[in-house]
């Protein structure tokens, strides 16, 4: 490989985590690469909420100012691309890049974030990030008291109804076949007025991403003006899994208050760590990572 050069700390991943840790690291002194791919799960939602200081700006606004200020500390550094492996070389890690490239670090900080899996309902994609909404803290207030919607069954789908009608008593549940719902459960939706409606969905009707109309398989509609679902996922990076992580029972990278993974000198956070997907979460874990992977450096070097 060619261009080897070292750091006190590789990042992988530079959104909003990414980019909070390396101002910390910035701030230290610490030679600091930052790489990212340009992929961003928040790619298609209009703006961001619920962040103060920088409530209602895009997702792009604020990751660009963000780089802009990180880079201003000159230590740091950002190379766009795609690291695809990571190995042990004695008392540091090599980081591969895609391009052909590495680079060494004493600390690997992985800020790599998850990817959606999206349901074979058409026009889902079209609107994920639009109208339909993942986190009401993050979006509920722009549609409150509107004709909303819960996509989901079970357990999680009576949780998540009773969070939505919060924002908004005129809810409907769409469990998009038969209700596994529990008859208490039923009982008390029904006891709000909330309805559950149990035919399969074929389509989301839209438009550029604003929801319209559900559509049914029996080619039946329902107007709706949004609705908040939850999607599966999958790491956005296999690198952490590659090199031994441990990872918890939902599919999150395992860390602990400091954002130390079960390998040594591996920290993670983000997106990739929790369910929490909040901006202003992912800032604090970012400033949480850089000063405990500063101190590490400092107890090991004084």
């Amino acid at each position: 490989m060619k261009n080897k050069s070292n750091f006190d700390v590789i990042i992988i991943g530079g959104s909003y985590a990414g980019l909070s840790a390396a101002m910390a690291l910035g701030r230290s002194l610490r030679k600091v690469l930052i790489i990212d791919s340009g992929k961003p799960c928040n790619k298609q939602t209009p703006h961001s909420h619920n962040f103060i200081t920088q409530d209602g700006n895009t997702p792009k606004e604020i990751s660009e100012k963000a780089k802009e200020q990180v880079l201003n500390y000159p230590t740091v550094s950002f190379l766009e691309g795609k690291a695809i492996s990571c190995s042990s070389q004695k008392d540091k890690y090599e980081v591969f890049v895609e391009n052909g490239n590495s680079f060494f670090g004493k600390k690997i900080l992985f800020a790599t974030g998850i990817k959606d899996i999206m349901p074979s309902i058409i026009g889902f994609a079209q609107c994920w990030g639009i109208s339909v909404l993942h986190c009401p803290y993050c979006h509920g207030y722009e549609v409150k008291h509107e004709n909303l919607g819960v996509l989901a069954n079970g357990d999680i789908a009576f949780e998540m109804a009773k969070l939505i009608y919060n924002w908004s008593e005129n809810l409907t549940l769409f469990t998009n076949g038969k209700s596994t719902l529990t008859e208490e459960q039923t009982q008390k939706l029904h006891s709000k007025n909330i309805k559950i409606i149990e035919t399969e969905i074929s389509e989301f009707e839209h438009q550029e991403g604003q929801i319209q109309n559900i559509i049914f398989k029996n080619k039946t509609k329902h107007p709706i003006s949004a609705i908040f679902a939850r999607v599966d996922f999958e790491q956005h990076s296999d690198i952490p899994k590659e090199i031994g992580c441990k990872f918890d029972e939902n599919g999150f990278v395992e860390v602990d208050l400091f954002k130390k993974t079960s390998i040594k000198d591996i920290f993670a956070i983000g997106d990739a760590t929790t369910m929490f997907r909040a901006v202003s979460f992912a800032v604090a874990s970012g400033t949480i990572a850089g000063a405990a992977i500063n101190r590490e450096l400092i107890d090991e070097n004084f």
